[in-house]
């Protein structure tokens, strides 16, 4: 096992005792090092040397209990909307955070008929007759709890079907974007944001003084948030400029609490980069952290240590500290927008400043994708973006099965323009579902068997028009069979997953023995309840070794022309996991609003406790909230008080989001941190 954990050296006898002392006296004398530099032996020099996947590095934060307690975000939850099992000192009050966030601006826009910013009376009762009909699909005259989980996440947040921009969004949007000027992503769509604090950070006996810290992530950080170990995200030039670690300036812990391998991450980077594709490096530290009067040396466990996304990242593999750097959030990847970089700059998030003329490469790239006639863009494309490496791209994508990015709701990847070439490059982002393992698309057989020529989810106007595209299409068949036998070999994945697991098992072991038993049980390739978010599918997932035999066999097969695979018709996210041609109907529960909220909907509205809610119930629920949150009796709700109504009697409770799988603290108590 590669490590870089020290251990103590004894000195034994008096001639150790007295070099010892000798020693001591040079370095005081000046003559081998400055007094107070710090002893750099055992940190790397370069970021080739930091990340390696086996090593395993050793992180020690410590925290003012004052910076410790502002490092919490707004609203301070334990669970996604708040509501109960709120930590102590967050904000509360019925208009703060909570699902009223962004589930009113959701009410508003469905229900308000006449556009005035209110709901009447009469359209409060209309939207009521509106969802029900549409999400009693079947007309049985009643909703089961699956109904109303997709009919929320439909009417709630589901991305538009088409460049349209339907269900109330605008084009190329999502429920995933965060409010103007904010960080995109689900946490962030419910207002949770992250603040930078004061800390200082021992790495391997070396100290970085006042480095600045904040949480990170979205799903990971929800089902994370009341438990200690939650994703972190260190600047070591903050607060202090000049700081680096191996040359580099920020440093990425990803908590891994939906990868029960703690590899998927690792693995599917390090297979972008066997295929020539520019990708994360990674390594793994064990964090510990210290705050007065609450953890001395506490171990929060182990992460894994990701490349960051930035100026360093592109010199490394495009040679160039020039150039943008976007990370789109958007399901309509692509699409005309309009002239206006405004209306684009949400949506593809540049990471710095964006220069005239990369924004309107941004733009021109959009109206060729969204305007241009089939011959036209077919022979612009290698205009934009560098063909052979997005083939290679797809290749991998694809392979993996990997449904939480550009394949599902488009996100999970970032863009980078070239400055010389005017080109896009895409990069990998946020993998702890590859693998086949985001439960929320499709069944296992379907992730395992995903058609390499239609492998995308809902309508994708981009991705259909490249696929069409004859010189994309014979570098993707190429490079699939090239890389079919040579990096996607099944062979080669169970060496790789061994060598990890032996280095990393006992840092796994000191977390827990619940952790160490899922982790043991993917590393031997047998089948696991899904992990996170897929867990409320009910799904169990197959790790690396046990997907890779048979993704290799189908994707060998699906490129020698003997199977057409499986496409995942409809979008899921939010509406209805499809099956392939000739599989049977859509399977409910998709990922989205209505994942979580689904329970606190049917709670309010199941009077008799039947597990069903009628039309009647249905509409009696709506009127009953209008004459509650109509506090002013004025017969019209503003957003504000409709806010203040749903994070009253609508934020999920304890029961409804920690007591189900993949939410509620893995291995720790509730509430804390």
């Amino acid at each position: 096992m590669k490590t870089r954990m020290k251990q103590p050296i004894r000195i034994v006898g008096l001639v150790g005792i007295l070099t010892c002392i000798l020693i001591k006296c040079l370095l005081l004398a000046g003559l081998s090092t400055s007094l107070g530099e710090p002893n750099t032996e055992a940190l790397p020099n370069s970021a080739g040397q930091l990340y390696s996947v086996t090593n395993i590095w050793t992180a020690h934060l410590k925290f003012t209990s004052e910076q410790w307690e502002a490092m919490e975000p707004k609203g301070g939850a334990d669970g996604p909307f708040g509501g109960p099992g709120m930590r102590p000192g967050g904000p509360r009050g019925p208009g703060g955070f909570g699902p009223g966030m962004f589930v009113a601006p959701a009410f508003l826009r469905e229900g308000d008929q006449n556009h005035d910013g209110n709901l009447s009376r009469t359209e409060f009762s209309e939207l009521a007759e509106k969802w029900f009909v549409a999400w009693d699909k079947e007309k049985r005259g009643s909703l089961n709890s699956d109904q109303i989980r997709d009919g929320l996440s439909s009417a709630l947040g589901g991305p538009p079907p088409g460049p349209a921009g339907a269900r109330g969004f605008p084009r190329g949007q999502s429920f995933l974007q965060g409010a103007e000027g904010k960080r995109n992503g689900i946490a962030s769509a419910m207002g949770v944001e992250f603040a930078y604090v004061h800390a200082d950070l021992d790495f391997e006996g070396q100290t970085f003084k006042d480095v600045g810290v904040r949480y990170k992530g979205n799903g990971t950080f929800l089902e994370s948030r009341g438990s200690l170990k939650r994703p972190l995200k260190i600047d070591l030039n903050k607060h202090v400029k000049g700081q680096k670690l191996a040359g580099i300036t920020k440093l990425n812990l990803h908590n891994n609490v939906t990868d029960a391998s703690w590899m998927n991450e690792v693995l599917s980077y390090q297979l972008y980069r066997d295929a020539k594709v520019p990708a994360p490096r990674t390594a793994y530290a064990r964090v510990y952290v210290s705050v007065p009067g609450k953890f001395e040396r506490k171990y929060f466990g182990l992460y894994s240590l990701v490349e960051d996304m930035d100026k360093h990242f592109t010199e490394e593999n495009f040679g160039t500290k020039k150039g943008a750097i976007f990370k789109p959030v958007t399901p309509n990847l692509f699409v005309d927008l309009g002239r206006d970089w405004a209306s684009y700059k949400q949506t593809y998030d540049p990471k710095d400043e964006t220069s005239y003329e990369e924004a309107q490469r941004v733009i021109g790239f959009c109206r060729m994708v969204t305007t241009a006639s089939d011959e036209e863009f077919a022979a612009k494309l290698g205009n934009y973006i560098e063909l052979d490496e997005f083939a290679r791209f797809m290749a991998v994508m694809v392979y993996l099965a990997d449904l939480d990015g550009m394949l599902g709701p488009g996100q999970n990847f970032y863009l980078f323009l070239a400055p010389k070439t005017q080109k896009f490059s895409f990069i990998p982002w946020d993998q702890d579902h590859s693998f086949g393992q985001f439960a929320m698309r499709g069944t296992q057989e379907q992730r395992e068997n995903l058609s390499i020529r239609r492998p995308w989810q809902g309508e994708n106007r981009f991705l259909e028009r490249v696929f069409k595209v004859e010189a994309f299409q014979k570098l993707y068949l190429a490079h699939l069979d090239e890389f079919s036998k040579t990096i996607f070999k099944a062979e080669r994945f169970p060496k790789q997953v061994d060598e990890i697991a032996t280095a990393i098992r006992p840092a796994v072991k000191e977390e827990s023995d619940s952790k160490l038993e899922r982790f043991d049980t993917a590393v031997a390739g047998q089948s696991l309840e899904g992990g996170g978010f897929g867990r409320f599918g009910g799904q169990t997932t197959k790790p690396i070794k046990a997907f890779v035999k048979i993704r290799f066999q189908s994707v060998a097969q699906q490129v020698a022309g003997k199977s057409e695979g499986e496409m995942i018709e409809d979008f899921g996210f939010g509406g209805r996991r499809g099956g392939g041609p000739g599989r049977g109907p859509s399977q409910p529960g998709g990922f989205g609003p209505g994942m979580f909220l689904g329970d606190v909907f049917m709670r309010a509205m199941d009077q008799n406790k039947d597990s069903k809610v009628t039309h009647d119930e249905f509409v009696a629920a709506f009127t009953k909230w209008f004459e509650a949150w109509d506090t002013g009796k004025t017969g019209m709700l503003k957003e504000e008080p409709l806010r203040e109504g749903i994070n009253r009697d609508l934020a999920p409770g304890p029961g409804e989001m920690r007591g189900r799988p993949g939410f509620g603290p893995p291995g720790g108590a509730p509430g804390e941190r």
